[in-house]
């Protein structure tokens, strides 16, 4: 076991701070990642809370990581010693069932295996990357290009797939009008990947406080929601909307923004029940969905293109010792975009 420095929570209500943990031996298929950049999502604070249920402590929390590779297993062949890679939020899944055996790792029958709080390989429950080292199955480790800044590219694992994947499962690309709800860490990147595959992007927001970012990310306009009649006014506008925000919103009034056969994608993720009358879709034969994450192969898409395109987060760097002023930032809306930790500092 390899004893490594980390910067974690003991309890739902303190706040975060340093700790040491073990990590597995390295194991025939495994590597072992020097880490050098882990992005804060907010689901690592709803996680430490205990605000989505009870978990393990200590736990150390962070599924956007970026590092080099420090060692690997006798039998990898993917990864060598040197390589910058990354992990995003699956270590691991059974690899026997239908959807894994399709690719779908993500959507694992069997459950897979989180990067933090899930119950790993060897039976101990998984730390995430607010540490220095990580240990994971090699098909679970992803090739970070050389054109995408190296501290920048935590971001694209949660982030940028979360996005990305409904993009281009849905069809976003020339021709086709996309409305990005919510400009916050995933919106931002919807916003830039959505842009870069052609399609023209108008940003949903409850305000305009961040209409200058929308159109800098190459948004064609920005809808301050907040405004009476504003959702009135975009009636069959869009073919996609991608929702990025985790708080109630009405259904049916953004469904009636979308063209006939358009669709309404959620990745954010409220936690109260929200209200349909179905008549909202079976008009126009429209679809609501929602998304989580993407595959290990499409992942890999996601950061090719980006390093094709030209697309990297915005991104505020911090030190260790800054998480927890970062969590209360995080949660006041006060980032733009994403907060990535520079684990040299732990």
């Amino acid at each position: 076991m390899l004893t490594v420095k980390a910067y974690g929570a003991t309890s739902a209500t303190d706040p975060l701070a340093p700790l040491e943990i073990e990590r597995r031996d390295v194991g025939p298929n495994d590597v072992l990642i020097a880490i050098r950049y882990a992005g804060i999502c907010h689901s690592d604070i709803h996680t430490v809370r205990e605000e989505w249920g009870p978990i393990t402590f200590p736990q150390v929390v962070g599924h956007e990581i970026v590092g080099e590779v420090a060692e690997i297993g006798s039998a990898v062949t993917k990864h060598a010693v040197g390589d910058r890679v990354g992990v995003g939020c699956l270590v691991n899944s059974c690899g026997e069932c239908e959807e894994c055996l399709d690719g779908d790792e993500h959507l694992c029958a069997n459950g897979n295996v989180g990067t933090y709080n899930s119950v790993d390989v060897d039976g101990t429950i998984t730390q995430g990357g607010y540490s220095t080292h990580v240990v994971v199955n090699e098909d679970f480790v992803l090739r970070v290009p050389e054109a995408i800044p190296y501290e920048k590219a935590a971001p694209l694992l949660c982030a940028g797939i979360t996005t990305y994947s409904p993009l281009a499962t849905w069809g976003a690309g020339p021709g086709k009008k996309v409305a990005v709800v919510g400009l916050g860490g995933l919106g931002h990147m919807a916003v830039k990947i959505a842009v870069a595959m052609g399609a023209e992007v108008t940003v949903l927001s409850r305000t305009d406080a961040k209409k200058d970012d929308s159109l800098s990310f190459g948004a064609v306009r920005h809808v301050a929601t907040g405004e009476d009649g504003a959702l009135e006014s975009l009636k069959r506008s869009f073919d996609l909307i991608i929702n990025t925000i985790s708080a109630p919103f009405s259904i049916d009034a953004y469904l009636r923004t979308l063209r006939p056969h358009g669709a309404l994608v959620n990745v954010g993720l409220p936690p109260e029940a929200l209200e349909l009358h179905i008549g909202s879709v079976i008009g126009g034969r429209k679809a609501l969905a929602g998304s989580n994450i993407g595959s290990i192969k499409e992942t890999q898409e996601m950061l090719d293109f980006c390093a094709e395109k030209g697309i990297a987060p915005e991104t505020e760097l911090i030190s260790a010792d800054q998480i927890n002023e970062a969590y209360d930032r995080t949660v006041a809306g006060d980032v733009r975009y994403r907060f990535v930790i520079d684990t040299a500092t732990l």
